[in-house]
């Protein structure tokens, strides 16, 4: 049965489970029926074996009841045993506490008899626990100042505040006023206020211009070592998550800063490269490469994040607060947390006003010679770096000129070209800057990388200005910055409660000032122009530069005389109490003295002038992004008027119409000189490049140079690039007056010039096959029917012509050369005008659409480079029409005259010698100035021309014999000779032409029938035209029967 499963059994009769087993659990329900069991006995039949059964089970139940009751009687007389012990402790419990009662009401009453005196004698342990205790505090004051001197030696500046604060409460607390002893005490306190006072504004001052063991920049300038910075730009570090000026205004607290400002904000991280110099009050200012913490180098941003929830070593000895609580749980750079505690330590002694005042009289003279010292650690390398070099170097190239991006590199050497002209020569003698200043040039990078190396130097200076003016501005809003900490207002303490003077002077507004005034006088003194001349009217200027000689010392003047284009001023800063006595105490001698006589940028640039402004454009432009990306919202507009804008009107107003000036003298000089469109060549052949000796006519190859360091300005100011592509397109435009006059002078009243005008005639030459070789961009797609027949036709009109005189011929073959030598000096310019068009910065256009919408949009520099290659084409078309009027000129001789020899001929006629002797002298004057493709051209059409001109001389001539037919073979290869001659030339379609002339001149020996014979054969080898003049002609031996033309017109009809 189940139900006895978990009956306390012994182990030795487990028999009695297995007899429970057996028993029917019917004996075991809660509601028991005797009824069915004692039926089942009296029916059954052997009811005393059923009988003797339930006996056996009732045994084995009455036994495992036994066993039940014996394990469970020991424990309940146990319980019972427990219990009445429990009772027993009670009851004596309670007699005790009845006796205790008793004697505390006697102690009492015994107490009472002795209150009075006990009373006495404890006011005189508490009088005399006090008196140790102010015992204690005197001797802990009195090593106070030795305290304090360890914590600045240490500088733990926090750490020493707290204790003079604490000590400071402690002085003025009833009881130790009156303390003779404590009088030197307090002497050394307010001795060690100022000392300290000085030590935390000069850590404060060291690290402003990134001088300090903690400072983002901790490598000096004076390092002469040429090292690459390893840690991230500043332009990278302004990604940080919130802008300087959302956390520090999430600043929180009394006399601390709030612990959610300092933990949930962000900081933006400055990079490793040169620091900068600065004679500060403390001498032996520490110049460190990297800043340690907890005997752990940081190196960069990244080790920095590691350390940035530990405690910083210069709290270490600092009493745990609410602001090293928060410093701790910041994620500021190391840098922003070490000048966050330098502001606290001014806040709490009181000394803001002071310590600003200061911080304003030496920001101008420290940022001077921050900029002097750079320039020098700029020279020192430069010269190290020339040291090392060799000095054969020396001979090289005068200049390279590179045009950045996409444009065309090109170079101008001293070494003479292949085709013995100098292009340096001619570079020099019409640019108006040298090599050194021309974009690319060694002038305009060492000013940029020169103002780089400042601008990023002044833009972390500015970085910690920020820093600190927010955190002031800040505290300024919060309570008064100027009262010690936890100390009562002492009247010597307390500053003029204006805002203007709770900081002594110092906003954001004032370092960024004086940082763009300081740098725009660098910058004039790189373009050698006064402030003066900076704001003078522009034209003033260009005329003023035009006669300008340059001055070495630019900042002789007191700098109140000063005019900018945009003024810098000072803020004047009106002291208060304690900032003048500080200064007058000596901490800002050094500051009054510092020299403002100019920074001797010369010694470092190759070159000084307005040029340079180009170079500094960019520069200038990225210091401004930076410059804004840290400034908080509410000072945003401080750089509207600044740096850039002083950049962008000099260069608009000064050195745009300079350059525009003397580019165009540079353009007027160019083409104007007699040697500019005179051909010159030093070779036989034509060379495809400039460099091996391509004849490119001096003006254009100087124009093309010009036109290429316009655009190399264009680059380096992309925002002026509009105005500087159209000096370009100016200059161009003036230059193509200059060729178009060059060309009429050779081509005026002349019949070629006035052929090629005519339409019927320029649309045949299009159509022409040979016209596949003129530029594409004026080419036309045209069908083979429109091509078949145009030559043709061509060749019939100029033999229409009326008799062509001497006189509409161009007789002078230098000009035939200055066509051919203006043609390809045409095209070179036009493709270096495409390539340069589109190398010019999309920003031109940008720039063009933002400042002025135009009516019409200008033109752009790919319709001028079709302009070029138009007239280029047009020389050619000259050209090459021009030998063929000279064909028909020389050949029409042949004409209204009798070939009737008596000989064989064993010369060509005298005109056929003068053409082929003209062709050659030609040819050899033209190869050098055009390719092998354009000759072809040129003179191509010649031979085409002088078939059709023979056999149509054929219709005028009166009479020709055999010997004068073997005379016409005989100038046609004579004439065949001459061009094959000629490189290039299609020498399969020059022997077809004239092979047919031969054809048609040899029909001549041939009997009427046998003539007539062959036309019915070959009625398609000449036009009908030309089969009648061979009956026409008188030849003498031919009978011609009278109806010859009626016979030949039915053959043809056929």
């Amino acid at each position: 049965m189940g139900i006895f499963n978990d009956l306390p059994v012994p182990s030795d009769k487990t028999y009695l489970r297995e007899e429970l087993a057996r028993i029917d659990e019917s004996w075991a329900v809660a509601r028991f029926d005797s009824l069915p069991h004692v039926v089942h006995i009296l029916t059954s039949k052997d009811r005393e074996s059923d009988i003797h059964l339930l006996r056996e089970q009732s045994d084995v139940v009455e036994e495992v009841v036994d066993e039940v009751v014996h394990a469970y009687h020991g424990g309940f007389n146990k319980a019972i045993q427990n219990y009445s012990q429990i009772l027993r402790l009670f009851r004596e419990s309670t007699e005790k506490l009845g006796d205790l009662k008793h004697d505390l009401a006697d102690a009492k009453k015994s107490l009472g008899t002795r209150n009075k005196q006990l009373h006495q004698l404890w006011y005189r342990s508490v009088t005399l626990r006090h008196i140790i205790s102010l015992l204690d505090q005197i001797e802990g004051i009195a090593k106070v100042p030795s305290r304090i001197e360890k914590l600045i030696a240490d500088k733990q500046f926090y750490a020493a505040i707290q204790v003079y604060l604490q000590s400071s409460l402690m002085l003025e607390r009833e009881g130790l006023q009156t303390v003779g002893a404590l009088q030197d005490v307090r002497s050394e306190l307010s001795k060690l206020r100022g000392s300290l006072f000085f030590k935390i504004l000069d850590d404060l001052h060291a690290h402003l211009y990134n001088r300090g063991e903690y400072s983002s920049v901790a490598s000096s300038i004076y390092e002469r070592d040429d090292e690459v910075p390893t840690t991230t730009a500043v332009a990278a570090s302004r990604m940080s998550s919130q802008p300087l000026s959302r956390r520090t205004r999430t600043l929180k607290g009394d006399s601390q800063f709030g612990i959610r400002g300092l933990t949930n904000g962000s900081h933006r991280t400055a990079s490793i490269e040169e620091g900068s110099s600065f004679d500060g009050h403390d001498e032996d200012s520490v110049e460190l490469d990297e800043a340690t913490a907890d005997g752990q180098t940081v190196k960069n941003g990244t080790d920095s994040k590691l350390l940035s929830y530990q405690l910083p070593p210069w709290l270490s000895d600092s009493t745990p607060d609410e602001f090293i609580e928060a410093v701790r749980k910041s994620d500021d750079p190391l840098h922003v947390k070490y000048l966050q505690t330098l502001v606290q330590c001014l806040c709490m002694l009181g000394k803001v006003a002071a310590a600003g005042a200061i911080i304003c009289q030496k920001l101008r003279p420290t940022i001077h010679e921050i900029i002097i010292s750079k320039i020098k650690a700029h020279m020192e390398t430069r010269n190290l770096s020339k040291s090392g070099s060799s000095q054969g170097d020396r001979t090289g190239a005068v200049g390279l000129h590179i045009i950045k991006g996409k444009s065309e590199a090109y170079r101008l050497s001293k070494e003479k070209p292949q085709n013995g002209m100098s292009n340096s020569g001619s570079h020099l003698a019409v640019s108006p800057v040298s090599p050194l200043m021309a974009p690319g040039g060694k002038a305009q990078a060492a000013a940029k990388d020169l103002l780089d190396s400042i601008l990023d130097t002044i833009v972390k200076i500015f970085e910690n200005h920020v820093v600190i003016g927010e955190l002031l501005e800040l505290k300024a809003s919060q309570h008064d910055i100027n009262t010690p900490k936890s100390l009562p207002a002492d009247v010597n303490w307390n500053t003029d409660s204006e805002a203007s003077q709770v900081t002594g002077g110092y906003t954001i507004s004032l370092p960024l000032t004086v940082l763009q005034s300081e740098c725009q006088q660098l910058i004039c003194e790189i373009l050698r122009a006064t402030p003066e001349t900076a704001s003078a009217d522009a034209a003033a200027q260009t005329a003023k530069l035009a006669k300008k000689t340059p001055k070495k010392d630019k900042r002789g003047a007191p700098e109140d005389g000063l005019t900018f284009t945009f003024r810098f001023t000072d803020t004047t800063v009106s002291l208060s109490n304690q900032g003048a006595d500080l200064i007058r105490q000596g901490w800002g001698k050094r500051a009054s003295n510092a020299s403002q006589e100019g920074y001797g940028s010369a010694a470092v640039l190759p070159e000084q002038g307005i040029y340079l402004a180009a170079s500094i454009y960019r520069p200038v432009l990225q210091f401004t992004d930076k410059i804004t990306s840290m400034l908080p919202k509410k000072h945003s507009q401080l750089v509207n008027d600044g740096l850039l804008t002083f950049t962008e009107n000099f260069v608009k107003d000064h050195l745009l119409p300079t350059m525009f000036v003397d580019y165009r003298k540079g353009v007027q000089q160019a083409i104007s000189s007699a040697a500019a469109f005179r051909p010159r060549a030093h070779t036989t052949t034509y060379t495809p490049t400039v460099e091996k000796g391509r004849p490119i006519l001096q003006g254009l190859l100087a124009i093309d140079l010009l036109a290429k360091e316009v655009l190399g300005w264009a680059q380096a100011m992309p925002k002026f690039a509009t105005d500087l592509v159209k000096y370009v397109q100016t200059f161009l435009e003036r230059t193509f007056e200059r060729c178009r006059t060059s060309y009429m002078e050779a081509v005026l009243e002349k019949l070629s010039y006035r052929l090629i005008g005519r339409h019927d005639i320029e649309r045949l030459m299009r159509l022409d096959a040979a016209s596949a070789c003129l530029p594409s961009s004026l080419g036309h797609s045209v069908s083979h029917s429109e091509v078949v027949g145009s030559g043709v036709e061509l060749n019939d009109l100029f033999l229409s012509l009326p008799p062509i005189k001497q006189d509409n011929l161009i007789r002078d073959d230098n000009k035939l050369i200055l066509l051919a030598s203006l043609s390809d000096s045409l095209e070179y310019v036009a493709d270096s005008i495409e390539r340069l068009g589109q190398a010019v910065p999309r920003a031109a256009s940008q720039a063009e659409g933002n400042i002025r919408s135009q009516a019409t949009s200008p033109r752009n520099l790919a319709s001028f480079a079709d302009e070029y290659r138009k007239l280029a084409t047009d020389c050619l078309k000259v050209l090459r029409v021009e030998m063929q009027l000279e064909t028909v000129f020389h050949l029409q001789e042949m004409t209204n005259r009798e070939y009737l020899e008596d000989e064989d001929a064993e010369e060509p006629d005298d005109f056929v010698i003068s053409l082929t002797s003209q062709i050659t002298r030609r040819d050899e004057g033209m190869a050098p100035f055009i390719s092998g493709e354009k000759r072809n051209y040129v003179f191509g059409g010649i031979c085409g021309t002088a078939a059709s001109a023979s056999i149509k001389a054929l219709s005028d001539m009166r009479s020709i014999n055999l010997f004068g037919v073997q005379q016409i073979c005989r100038n046609t290869i004579a004439l065949e000779q001459a061009m094959a001659a000629i490189p290039y030339i299609d020498g399969e379609s020059v022997q077809q032409n004239l092979d047919r002339v031969r054809t048609y001149f040899e029909l001549l020996h041939m009997p009427f029938e046998a003539l007539l014979a062959f036309i019915a054969e070959h009625d398609q080898m000449f036009t009908p035209t030309e089969y009648s003049y061979l009956l026409k002609v008188n030849v003498p031996g031919r009978d011609t029967p009278p109806d010859a033309q009626h016979r030949l017109s039915e053959i043809l009809s056929h």
